[in-house]
Order: C-alpha cells, then structure tokens, then sequence
C-alpha cells in the first residue's frame, strides 16, 4: 500500500512538472463545461490511455515505442482539430462531414454523449504518456525487468489518478474563473476562441520540441526535487537500497550488511535456466546438473561500470575455488540493444578476460526466476540447489567471500579451501572507485530516458537536427550536443563530422557508452577537460591529449582523475569522424 501511496502522490505533483504544462490547455478547454458529464470523463480516459500506454511501453520493446509515437502524432492531430473548431468555427463549418461531426462533438459539450470528452481525454493521455519523472522511471523500471503485472498496472492507475487529482482541481478552479470572464465578455465566443488558442499553442508547444527544452527547465527545481524525496524515501522502504538513474537500476552499495554465515537462510531455490538465449564458455546449463557443486550466480551486462568493477573478484573466486567445487555462472543481462548481440557478448567476454560459463538472458527470462531487482547482483546457491544468501552492488566483497566459504564447508570441501581472502587490483575501467561518492549520476542521451540536456530548443526526436552547443552556461548535470545528431530511443547518431557532445560533472571518472559507424568502422575522438587535454587525467581509452579510437560499441573510460573528485570539471568531446554512437555517461 506505501508504494501505491507514493506513487499516487507522486502523480498528484505532476501539475507542477514539465510534461504537464502542454496539457493544461486542454483541461482548461472544457472548464465552463459540468464537469460530471465534461471534465470527469476527460480525466477518466486520460487515465485509461496513459496508464495502457505506459505499461505497454515498458513491457512491448521498441516497436511500442514506434507506435506510441504514432498515437502522439495522431493525438496532436486530433487536438488541434479540436483548437482549430474552438477558435474558427467557420472553418469547422467548411471541414468535410466527418471532420465537422468530430469537431462539434469535441468542442460542444451540450450535443455530445459522455464519449466525447471520454476520446478527448484518450488523446490527451497519449500526449502526456511520453512524460517520465522519478517515481514513474522506477515504476516502468520494474515493468521492464520484470514483465507485465498487475502490479504495474496498479501502479501506473495510481500514478495517473493522482495527477488527474491535481488536474481535477484545477478544472474545477478554473471553471469559476472561466465563468467569471464569460460574463464580462459580450458573448461565449470570447472563451471559445480563447481557450482555442491555448490548445492550439500547447499542441504547437508539442510538436516543437518546447516540452523537453526550455518547458523542462522552467520546473527542473521543483517538481523534480520533490518526486526525487519521494523516490528516496521508498527506497528507504525497500527491502534492498537501489539507485535509479534515468528508469533503469544500477547498484554501488546496498543495506543492510550480510548476516552472519551461521544464520544464513534459505531463500528459495536455484531457477530454471531453460530461458537462456546463448551460452558462452559452456554447454547449457542446468540446476539438476550443478547439483552438488556451490554456484555462485552473477548478473551483469558488459557497458555497466558498476558490473565492471566486480569482474576483478568474480574472477579471482573463479579461480580460488574452481577446485574446492564452487561453479561460477554469469548471467548476462543486456541493457541496450547492441548488447543483445552475441557476438558482442562473446568479444566482450573475450576481452574481460572471462573465463566462467555465461548465460545470455536476452528474454530477462532468468531474471524473473531469480525475481532480481538490478546488476551487478549476486547470489549464492548451496550444494543442495537452494539459494541461501544474495547482495546487491559492489563493495563487501569479504562478506561474499566469506559467504562462499561457508557454503562450500557445508559442502565438504572445508579443508579444500584457503580462509585468506582475495585481493585482486582492477585496471582501467575494472579499477576499484575512488574515495569520494561521484557527485553526477548516470545520464542517458537517448531520448527514452534523457534528463539534463540544455542545448536551445530540446531534444528533436528520432529525426536529424543541427544542435547548438552550449557550454559556459552549463549547470553542474547538464550536458549538450553540438553539431548534426540524431536522437534516437537510446541513443545519439552523429550525422556528419566534427559534432560535439559537452557534460559538466563533478566524479574522479567519467565513462562514456560509445559505439562506432553503423557498418563498424571506427571513429577518431579528441578530449577536452576544462578545455585543456587530460594529461595526466586521461581515462584507459584515450591519451595524454584527449585522443582515442572509437571501434567497438562498448564503455568508455575517457576521465580519470589523478587529484581525486572535489570539484567540478567540464568536459568536452569531439568526433572527427561522422557516425559516432553516443549511449550514456557513467561515473565513479
């Protein structure tokens, strides 16, 4: 009940984010009408469509995405037919028969069944539906990972029927305050016209880009802030601490610490793997196969530094304990498209030096065995098939040792294992974080889960756009683009030469999910820090002056402080070459 609350709420201060101001004009549109017969039915199906279509977004895959935006196109078509009969009636009148029978029923209440406003308040939905604060990233997070629910469902009603509260509210406001200015007016058509012309600029608002620019930006302290304190105190509920950047969830450290080995529990039993789509370094694996052996379960995917940085140990209790009976099996997890790619998976696995069975869970199929809540993640599964501890994140890596020590003394095998712990030193983006927390979260340069970006005019979707950059005035999180881009889904394609991308961020490293030209070619970079070459604040993949080969869609370790992370830096990267893909910031 505390996170269908939460949720509720979270909706109810969605009045005062940036993705509802574009549709206050069409709730504001119908406020001198009854709202019973008007306005409530608007808000119903404003309901109804953004809850389908945001379940349907975080379950579907792509091809909902394509259709999503469809319906926002169609939506915004509709709506402005809607404005266009309020303003001109005239030309309502002139419209083909079909067109003036739907612009009479949307605009003229009295002739119109309780459906009407319904419709209206469907293509309202679908308008609002790409809008995704905090607390709706966590939920349609959890419907990614973990398949359709009711749950998400019941979720997704709460968030919408806490903003059509707020709306409701409103609606019922501005009524009063529409009467008022009807009866100062000579006739109704004051208010027609005006509200209109509200409808008409909130859809042009739309169709421009201006709900993701500069509309972004003018509640960016506010309602975000708020949605964010609500987000930390459901983590605070929640069984397992997690951090949610841009709708996905990624672990550094979690709560509370494990209990100690005699008290381990059981906590059910190891899943079937059936769901795997590939395995790498091994034949199928099966739990009737392991049986006997202690498996140690790890989920990653291959662009997560949070999962990188654990490699070192995993690899070392690989080793350790081969002999003693310990079965190390990684269950790959992909976050973006290009991960899905087995022959990425296997040049990745390659190159990490991985050596440990891995399981391809391009389904999440294995996931939803384990009903995992994010990467890195580890669990522990005794000789006897049943899963006696897990944890979440990095760091605590004796905890986990230890665990697998215990575990294989169960086994038998206490006086085939050393009691010393592993220390192993992680290089390049394996190294271990430094001292001071990042002060800058994940970012994503897909237009799907973006946040931050500053460059005049917002994020042109899915089509080529020459962005301005934007560099001096750039706040702390905030990142531009310059030159031609387009913005996809989950990622930004350069079109032609010599774009930039620019990110002021306060960490020790700064990593960069990059991949090369659609056929594979590669593509030259120059870095900039404070615009000034790294010197001795290179990351792995680039040298003293800034300059680095983008040849494989993979992370990027571009930054790495020498001096630590107490301050802010500027950072700047340019191509050279066109058809770099630009994926997510990471920092450590």
């Amino acid at each position: 009940m505390l996170i269908l609350f939460i949720a509720y709420l979270g909706g109810v201060l969605t009045i005062l984010s940036p993705c509802i101001l574009p549709v206050l004009p069409f709730v504001f549109a119908r406020a001198d009408r009854p709202f019973r017969s008007h306005g409530l039915p608007m808000l119903v199906g404003m309901a109804l469509a953004f809850a389908v279509v945001a379940t349907l977004a975080a379950v579907g895959g792509g091809w909902i995405v394509t259709l999503n935006e469809y319906g926002r196109y169609a939506a915004m078509a509709l709506l402005a037919l809607f404005g266009a009969t309020l303003l001109f009636p005239r030309v309502a009148e002139r419209l083909s028969r079909p067109l003036v029978a739907l612009g009479l029923r949307l605009s003229d209440g009295r002739q119109a069944s309780v459906f009407s406003p319904l419709w209206l308040g469907v293509g309202t939905g679908l308008l609002w539906a790409p809008c995704a604060g905090p607390i709706l990233g966590l939920i349609l997070t959890g419907a990614a990972l973990n398949g359709a629910s009711v749950g998400t469902s019941l979720l997704l009603l709460a968030y919408a029927a806490g903003a059509c509260t707020s709306l409701a509210v409103a609606l019922l406001s501005g009524g009063r305050l529409l009467s008022a200015l009807k009866r100062t007016l000579p006739t109704g058509d004051g208010v027609r016209r005006l509200a209109g012309a509200a409808v008409l600029a909130g859809v042009g608002a739309i169709a421009l880009g201006l709900d993701t620019g500069w509309l972004a930006r003018l509640s960016l302290g506010t309602t975000s802030a708020l949605e964010q304190a609500l987000v930390d105190t459901l983590r605070q509920d929640a069984p397992q601490a997690q951090r949610a950047d841009a709708g996905f969830v990624r672990v550094v450290d979690t709560r509370p610490a494990p209990v100690p080995a005699r008290e381990l529990r059981v906590e059910g039993r190891l899943p079937s793997l059936a769901g795997a789509t590939d395995w790498i370094n091994s034949a199928p694996l099966t739990p009737e196969g392991l049986r006997g052996k202690v498996v140690l379960v790890d989920f990653w995917t291959y662009s997560c530094i949070n999962c990188l940085r654990t490699l070192p140990y995993v690899r070392a209790w690989a080793d350790k304990y081969r002999d003693a009976g310990l079965v190390v099996l990684g269950v790959h997890a992909p976050e973006f498209a290009f991960e899905k790619n087995p022959a990425n998976v296997r040049k990745a696995v390659k190159d990490l030096g991985i050596g440990f069975p891995v399981a391809l869970d391009n389904d999440f199929s294995i996931w939803r065995g384990f009903d995992n809540q994010a990467w890195p993640a580890f669990y522990f599964v005794d000789a006897q098939g049943r899963i006696r501890h897990h944890q979440f994140g990095e760091n605590r890596y004796d905890k986990a040792e230890q665990v697998i020590q215990q575990l294989l003394a169960e086994a038998g095998q206490a006086n085939s294992i050393n009691a010393g712990l592993v220390a192993p030193q992680g290089q390049g983006t394996q190294a271990a974080p430094g001292a001071e927390p990042a002060q800058s979260g994940e970012t994503y340069l897909g237009h799907a889960r973006a946040h931050g970006f500053a460059s005049p005019g917002g994020i042109a979707r899915d089509r080529a756009k020459a962005y301005e950059p934007v560099v001096s005035s750039l706040r702390t999180n905030q990142w531009s683009l310059g030159g031609d881009w387009t913005v996809e889904g989950e990622r930004a394609v350069l079109n032609h030469a010599n774009g930039r991308i620019a990110y002021r961020f306060k960490a020790r490293d700064l990593h960069l999910v990059l991949g090369p030209m659609a056929d594979g070619k590669p593509v030259r970079f120059t870095v900039r820090v404070d615009g000034q070459p790294p010197l001795a604040d290179h990351g792995a993949d680039t040298d003293a002056q800034g300059h680095g080969v983008v040849d494989a869609q993979k992370l990027y370790q571009l930054v790495r402080q020498s001096a630590g992370s107490g301050r802010e830096r500027l950072f700047e990267i340019e191509f050279v070459d066109p058809g770099a893909q630009a994926y997510a910031f990471t920092f450590g």
